[in-house]
């Protein structure tokens, strides 16, 4: 986790906080070691507390209407705004005309600006004389650093003796990242050290230590990165317990995700992810293949197994989500559990009896 807390951050989510697309604001306003959150731009849930809002309990965040507003939210608390972080993912990545004229409304303040969206920032010349003009950085997370990816896979993941647990899941954008923070957590609260990799641009926005942004990669270079990622959490800090997050999904007809971290971090167990609420892929219309099948492409592909299915209950009232979480656990004999509102303590304990008990 990174030590020293790097400025202070707006983040823009316009429009979007109350849903999937919102889910980079999400992750920001549950937990940042990055930045310190001043508040969060929705004019459309003004007023609100973002961590309610974002399923957790209140943290202080605002939810505000415009620039000017979050700005003066830092001002009265003495914590003046130096970032601008972009708290949206939507499936297509693209700069909107909208988002490009709050991002010149955020230069003109003097605020550096973070993206993780596919179109880079520092591709438009506008943009780039705005940043210069106002003594600004814009920083593309899509856009590695030199040299990343340039790795050779050595087979270091061979000298790594933690368990390793992977958290993939049914779709994109479903809450992997949030079961794996919550697994560390769970697991450090019992005494036994661990480490997430994170691999998207969220958990580099909340200051993940140990990690990788696999979109940003090319195709060749993901096995040897992500090797060297787990290798360098184990040499660093010597877990007992090294949690991957994992990108999309195995069986998704546009991204499929997961098959770099079942081949290279060889997992010893994996937790799934699930939506039950969801039918089809978010943002396409193909539908979303069985529960039952994930589990046997990941357990064939990964030659390990699925311990356990954390459920996002989206979409979905309280009896019915409690009767879909019923029927998947009777289904698989598998735990499950939404772990934003239940915690992840069921699965840290069966790592613990099952896993780390025989190692």
């Amino acid at each position: 986790m990174n030590e020293t807390v790097e400025g202070q951050a707006i983040v823009y989510c316009e429009g979007l906080f109350g849903g999937p697309d919102g889910k980079v604001a999400h992750g920001l306003v549950r937990r940042s070691h990055r930045y310190r959150v001043l508040a969060v731009i929705d004019h459309t849930m003004a007023g609100e507390d973002a961590g309610t809002s974002a399923g957790v309990r209140s943290v202080g965040i605002p939810i505000v209407g415009d620039l000017e507003t979050a700005m003066a939210v830092g001002q009265r608390a003495g914590t003046p705004a130096t970032h601008f972080v972009i708290g949206i993912a939507s499936q297509v990545g693209a700069l909107t005309e909208k988002t490009r004229l709050a991002v010149r409304s955020a230069l003109k303040a003097g605020l550096n600006v973070d993206s993780g969206l596919r179109e880079l920032l520092s591709d438009d010349p506008d943009l780039l004389e705005l940043a210069w003009a106002n003594g600004c950085t814009i920083r593309d997370l899509r856009n590695p650093p030199q040299g990343m990816g340039s790795r050779r896979f050595e087979g270091l993941i061979d000298d790594v003796p933690a368990i390793r647990v992977a958290v993939l899941g049914t779709d994109a954008s479903v809450g992997k990242r949030t079961t794996a923070w919550g697994l560390v957590d769970s697991l450090s609260r019992r005494g036994h050290r661990a480490e997430l990799i994170g691999t998207g641009e969220t958990a580099w926005f909340q200051g993940v230590r140990f990690g990788l942004i696999l979109d940003a990669l090319p195709h060749d270079g993901v096995g040897a990165e992500l090797e060297y990622a787990i290798w360098n959490a184990w040499n660093d800090s010597r877990p007992a317990v090294i949690v991957i997050e994992g990108q999309s999904s195995l069986l998704h007809p546009v991204h499929p995700g997961g098959y770099g971290i079942l081949a290279v971090a060889r997992p010893h167990a994996v937790v799934l992810q699930h939506a039950p609420g969801r039918t089809t892929h978010r943002g396409l219309p193909h539908a979303i293949r069985p529960l039952g099948e994930h589990i046997k492409a990941i357990e064939l592909v990964g030659e390990t197994s699925v311990v356990a299915i954390a459920i996002n209950p989206e979409d979905m009232d309280r009896d019915a989500f409690l009767a879909a979480r019923d029927d998947i656990e009777q289904q698989t004999g598998l735990p499950t559990l939404d772990v934003l509102a239940d915690g992840a303590d069921r699965i840290a304990q069966l790592l613990i009896d099952e896993k780390m008990s025989s190692s």
